[in-house]
């Protein structure tokens, strides 16, 4: 990954991503690889259960060409119970400081909807928070991020992972979610939020049908001048359409990002980074 200095606040919101004191390009997709830090994650080879096992997975993400580690110690598949925000906490911390450690340079994302297990991580030494709940949530998650000034990946969900997919009626899904990404946004800004990614929540609050139909609208959300991540790794909405198991969706996987990737996705969330990273050799 290319970084440069920090020297101007003003810069295109589309291209480029300010962590810290540093600026990654986003004109040449990267890729976020996915690490579950609990037995309860959908596909069971992104879990990692103790520190051998999460240095190797990160190695091995890293050296396939992650540009982030994406590290989440709750399941938000549909109908996930919640997990204890002391033992979620814990568990973050406890990865975030051996990576660090281990890849000082390797940028570390949150996947967290809490602001306590966000405060926590980041002084811990990680570099962006991945909230599945925009907010929604804990009131006070988007003021920890705004303290802190790292990027917040603003995803869209209705209700939480156990109720979700009981709220997926849309008078016009496309136009409901802009509305909800652009109130979103500007509350963000609010609270000091500076960097903003937006994940359409594919798999979340929405249907087999709908999940297709956003994909194939995606180029619509570039309205927002917003850098585009999308996560189908693995997901039902793959398995369920070529009637396989999650461990069998690894091409379909590819196929569905290559296709975000053409329609302006500048960020691609994956359990499998190898066959990632041949899709951006191939293409761009």
């Amino acid at each position: 990954m290319q970084y440069s200095r920090v020297e101007d606040n003003h810069f295109p919101a589309n291209s480029l991503l300010r962590v810290k004191e540093k600026l990654v390009d986003l004109s040449q997709p990267k890729i976020m690889g996915i690490i579950n830090l609990t037995d309860d994650s959908f596909h069971s080879e992104s879990r990692v259960l103790d520190d051998k096992s999460l240095i190797n997975k990160a190695l091995q993400q890293i050296e396939e060409g992650a540009d982030f580690i994406d590290i989440g110690a709750q399941s938000s598949r549909p109908g996930a119970p919640k997990v204890d925000e002391k033992l979620e906490a814990k568990k973050i911390e406890q990865a975030v400081l051996l990576l660090k450690k281990e890849f000082p340079n390797t940028l570390i994302s949150i996947d967290t909807y809490r602001s306590t297990v966000a405060k926590i991580a980041l002084d811990s030494g990680a570099d962006l928070i991945n909230d599945i709940s925009g907010g929604n949530l804990d009131k006070e998650l988007l003021k920890v991020v705004g303290s802190y000034s790292v990027p917040y990946i603003l995803m869209h969900m209705r209700d939480t992972p156990e109720t979700m997919q009981k709220n997926t009626h849309y008078e016009n899904i496309l136009m409901e979610m802009m509305v909800y990404f652009s109130k979103k946004i500007e509350e963000a800004k609010a609270f000091g939020i500076k960097d903003i990614i937006i994940d359409p929540g594919f798999g979340f609050s929405k249907t087999l049908e709908q999940n297709f139909e956003v994909l194939d609208k995606l180029n619509h959300f570039k309205i927002l001048e917003k850098p585009i991540m999308v996560g189908f790794s693995r997901k039902s909405m793959i398995y369920n359409r070529l009637l396989c198991s999650p461990e069998n969706a690894l091409n379909g996987t590819t196929i569905l990002n290559t296709k975000a990737l053409l329609s302006g996705a500048k960020l691609i969330r994956v359990h499998d980074v190898k066959e990632a990273k041949e899709i951006l050799q191939l293409i761009f």
